[in-house]
């Protein structure tokens, strides 16, 4: 299939014999992915690979839905971001990056789609092959796929990236994520093969989105060394300035290869996009009202009330407003680092919970915009509910000797306000929670055997975050626990988050529809001392790590979800995060020059979603 668009549904030249040969020919490819797939009788080149079922477009389709596939390309987007970068490589462990760069400039193997659960559709690679084993997946390249310096992208480069990437240089999430990966391999210039150490139906959607960079990249210094280089990469910008700290300004690349591909038809329609930094969120909301950007999506319901009106959303320049999305919203909340002493005690992580009143925070703080999180699958049929059915008990039952038995009974929510209960009535039982763990109150403040009182910081990335922090604060005091909470510097709060130097901080589990690999970094025990994972809570339970196993593996969706609702319930049991709470819209102000496609995704982030959708009127 070396040409993706030359036998459509939609080709223009489709009249007549050719328009029935075509049809028949798209219909028997189809009928043949579908067959090769969903039973796994045989391996054969294919425009798309799906996790589970089948792809929603066929061989030869022209775009995606959710996209206007005429978009006029032109204009300029602004957008903004707080903090500062220092460096223009997104792959290594230490600095920010520039807002933007991995998205804007490098190009993967594949594209997932925004209305599907877990497929993949070519993009670098122009088919792909999963082996009859399914020990390895093929990749064959296209030809036309081009460098920024004008080179071909080649199989070389390819594992070349890969390589990197799992190299002690580049950051060591990569390492995690591409752990069940033997090795790749150079067939040709044009096709590369991925080998792997065992089965894992999703390994070829995650090597499907190994980002691809030239060797050329940096002239030959160590990884770790290529700071402040360019890229050479593949994707639809180049750099056109930037001042560290500041400001970077990417530019469309009028030779972009990929621009007429199905996968990228409609995107990427902006000239220049700018992404400006700012010190904090009064700044930044300011700087939108002088006009200094066009786009601002709104994590905080106080600014959306209170900040987002003013005379230019009376005349219209600015538009104000909801995007719904159907997105897995994870589970944001308070993260214990139970590699400290004092939150090792799964009773202490459930008292610290009771002390939360989110029905007085939403009504008092949030002009009730939020729903309680109550998953790590918030608001997806991957989170648990009640008891464990039999594909949960399934999972569970061997696991029996190593879990609380909890996770047997219905499965826990999150402690609430709403009478007849109280919050005078949730510190109480966290007080006896505490007890139980060796704290009880004496001499002004709550000690443990030692004497030591019970005191902690928490640590923040932004202001925002104060007003969830203060009411937390005053309700843990009135249990004899002194919480800090300390909005930290963005280089230092990733250094030390990577370093897990930190006793509590608020974080953010998110995942996409269908989990996998990703869950090795956050949850499993061998990411527990692994520098820059995103273990923060210091999870290593040999069940956790089970369920991870079982998820990896599922064959089927049915599979997949029932071993999600079984990993929630045994994280939901041990408390390492007090859930906060989520929205099932996006709340994004813009500046009224933009076209907006018709059609939304079922799943995507609100500014990624402009950056590459979106058009200019003007």
């Amino acid at each position: 299939m070396s040409d993706l668009q030359g036998f459509g549904y939609n080709s223009p030249d489709s009249r007549g014999a050719r328009h029935f040969y075509g049809r028949m020919r798209t219909f028997f490819s189809f009928l043949l992915l579908l067959v090769g797939l969903c039973q796994g009788q045989f391996a054969f080149a294919a425009h798309a690979f799906a996790l589970h079922g089948a792809p929603k477009y066929p061989p030869g389709f022209t775009h995606f839905d959710y996209v206007n596939p005429d978009a006029p390309k032109r204009g300029q987007l602004s957008l903004s971001a707080l903090g500062n970068f220092e460096k223009l490589n997104p792959f290594t462990l230490k600095g920010i990056v520039a807002g933007g760069l991995e998205s804007l400039m490098f190009e993967t193997l594949t594209v997932s789609s925004e209305d599907e659960a877990a497929t993949a559709y070519g993009a670098l690679a122009e088919d792909i092959e999963v082996g009859k084993d399914r020990l390895s997946v093929t990749f064959r390249l296209n030809p036309a796929a081009r460098f920024s310096n004008g080179d071909p992208v080649t199989a070389s480069d390819v594992k070349y990236s890969f390589d990197t990437l799992i190299g002690k240089l580049a950051h060591p999430r990569f390492r995690q994520y591409y752990a069940d990966v033997r090795r790749a391999v150079e067939v040709d210039a044009r096709t590369v093969r991925f080998e792997f150490k065992r089965v894992n139906p999703e390994l070829p959607l995650i090597m499907g989105q190994l980002p691809v960079f030239s060797k050329k990249w940096g002239g030959g210094k160590p990884f770790d060394q290529i700071v402040t280089d360019a890229p050479i990469a593949s994707g639809p910008y180049l750099i056109d300035r930037y001042e560290t700290g500041r400001f970077i300004i990417y530019k469309r690349n009028p030779n972009w290869w990929a621009q007429k591909l199905p996968v990228r038809r409609g995107m990427y329609n902006f000239d220049r996009i700018s992404v400006r930094y700012y010190k904090d969120e009064l700044a930044r909301m300011e700087a939108f009202k002088a006009g200094e950007f066009d786009f601002l999506y709104e994590n905080s319901s106080k600014n959306w009330v209170r900040s987002h009106k003013g005379p230019q959303w009376d005349r219209g320049d600015i538009v104000k407003k909801l995007f719904p999305h159907q997105n897995n919203s994870g589970m944001q909340g308070f993260v214990y680092n139970t590699r400290r002493a004092k939150f090792a005690d799964v009773r202490v992580r459930k008292a610290l919970a009771l002390a939360m009143d989110f029905e007085w925070m939403n009504k008092q703080l949030f002009f009730d915009a939020y729903t309680r999180s109550n998953s790590f699958f918030t608001n997806s049929e991957l989170a648990a509910t009640g008891k464990p059915d039999a594909a949960e008990l399934k999972l569970l039952e061997p696991l029996r000797s190593k879990l609380d038995p909890a996770v047997f009974d219905e499965v826990p929510q999150p402690p609430t306000t709403t009478p007849p209960h109280s919050l005078r009535d949730n510190l109480r039982q966290a007080r006896a929670l505490l007890a139980a763990a060796g704290w009880t109150y004496r001499d002004g403040a709550l000690r443990n055997a030692k004497g030591e009182p019970f005191e902690f910081e928490m640590m923040l990335a932004t202001r925002t975050f104060e007003r969830v922090a203060a009411p937390f604060a005053r309700n843990l005091e009135k249990l004899g626990i002194t919480m800090r909470y300390r909005v930290v510097d963005p280089a230092l709060m990733q250094k030390r988050a990577d370093s897990f130097d930190f006793d509590a901080t608020i974080d953010w589990f998110l995942t996409g529809q269908s989990p996998g690999n990703e869950l090795y970094s956050w949850f499993h025990s061998r990411s527990l001392n692994e520098e820059g994972s995103d273990n923060r809570a210091g999870v290593h339970d040999p069940a956790v790590d089970a369920l991870i196993d079982a998820i990896v593996q599922a064959e089927t969706r049915e599979q997949l979800v029932a071993a999600c609702r079984a990993l929630d319930r045994v994280l939901r049991v041990g408390w390492y995060f007090t859930p906060h709470f989520h929205s099932r819209t996006h709340r994004v102000s813009y500046r009224n020059k933009f076209g907006i496609p018709v059609v939304l995704p079922k799943y995507y982030t609100a500014e990624s979603w402009a950056t590459r959708m979106w058009w200019s009127k003007d």
